[in-house]
């Protein structure tokens, strides 16, 4: 089946959202992606532009890596030598690896945006510090060795990574994005604010999120996730505000596959292996999650090594090292509200159908 007829029957036709654009990539580097649905302006396509939400934070985590390998900083460094507002706080010691890992003790979540909405100024550094004291009432004192707390998939570590890295390069955390891994991949995926310079027709690209009265109406071409809208505006933050076509997520998830089979000169092999390597506890790596033993959002045809990242707009990348196959969907199902919960359900057949056609494309076993 097409990848077109697939989103249409599981995405469009199903309620989940109205654009999706997907696709996989195999062993031999050949990309195959479809789109289905509207913008408000045209039919989405292959180069239709996405809110990455949380599929940010493998980037983010890629980007810190590529730092630590030049020494600009190590991914053991305490938060707080390396991130000034967050001196003094709960998390000063915890190390970044551990944020990167979501082991840091912290809670999910906090709402950071609160003064935006009600019509007061953000005070960064506040904010930062808040995030950095949110420690769970069991994770209080110095994270274990190794592994650090329970994990707990939390936003907050990485709105803190993401601002050690601005803080330890003097740079916005888009412009070092794009130098460490958007240039030398060769792909365009960046904040709101670059893609409209680079793009005279970006609004006209970009698939609308959700209908927020708050925020002036339906949110495009900003990010939607609140926290990373307040901190960065149209910039990003380190768990979300990427934008990207499905063509860039697949050359992300490509060169991940590449560097893992030792091919790359991006990254190497046991430096990358130190996010995706399985860690006690749970599913949750360093910057990806892995496969879960029973109902995974990647499906049930790709292998137990299988890693990647879901994104709160209804976004989504997995790779299979052992395949070779990487696949990525796309879509804006937050639109027009959040409340809309039908990707649960669509994912699994829509990876399984991705994963089927990039095996399908594999080079069978020798003639005898």
């Amino acid at each position: 089946m097409e990848i077109a007829q697939v989103l249409t029957q599981h995405v469009i036709d199903a309620g989940v959202a109205p654009a999706a654009a997907a696709g996989h990539v195999g062993p031999s580097g050949a990309a195959f992606a479809g789109a289905a649905g509207m913008l408000p302006r045209r039919q989405a396509v292959a180069d239709t532009v996405f809110d990455l939400a949380s599929v940010s934070k493998p980037i983010v985590a890629c980007t810190l890596l590529r730092l630590a390998s030049r020494g600009v900083l190590a991914l053991d460094a305490p938060l707080g030598s390396v991130l000034p507002e967050a001196r003094g706080t709960r998390s000063a010691q915890v190390p970044l690896e551990l944020l990167l890992a979501h082991r840091a003790g912290l809670d999910a979540h906090r709402s950071l945006f609160a003064p935006v909405f009600a019509g007061r100024a953000l005070q960064r550094a506040a904010a930062l510090a808040t995030a950095a004291n949110a420690r769970r009432p069991d994770c209080e004192g110095a994270a274990p060795p190794a592994e650090g707390f329970p994990p707990l998939y939390s936003d907050l570590g990485y709105v803190l990574v993401g601002a050690a890295i601005e803080a330890v390069t003097r740079a916005a955390l888009d412009e070092v994005v794009a130098s460490e891994v958007a240039s030398p991949l060769g792909i365009q995926l960046g904040s709101a604010r670059q893609l409209r310079k680079r793009r005279a027709t970006f609004a006209d690209d970009v698939a609308p999120t959700e209908v927020v009265p708050a925020r002036g109406g339906c949110v495009t071409g900003i990010v939607h996730d609140e926290n990373a809208w307040a901190l960065s505006g149209h910039g990003t933050s380190g768990h979300a505000g990427l934008f990207g076509t499905v063509g860039d997520v697949l050359s992300f998830g490509a060169a991940l596959l590449e560097a893992l089979a030792g091919r790359s000169s991006w990254l190497e092999r046991d430096a990358l292996w130190l996010l995706v390597k399985p860690r006690a506890g749970g599913s949750l790596r360093a910057g990806f999650d892995g496969k879960s033993s029973a109902a995974s959002a990647a499906g049930t045809l790709s292998g137990p090594e299988t890693f990647g990242h879901l994104g709160f707009t209804g976004t989504s990348l997995w790779c299979d090292p052992t395949a070779g196959v990487a696949c990525v969907l796309l879509t804006n199902r937050v639109h027009p509200t959040r409340g809309n919960a039908r990707i649960r359900a669509a994912r699994p057949p829509v990876h399984d159908a991705l994963f089927e056609a990039a095996k399908a494309l594999l080079p069978g076993p020798p003639n005898p």
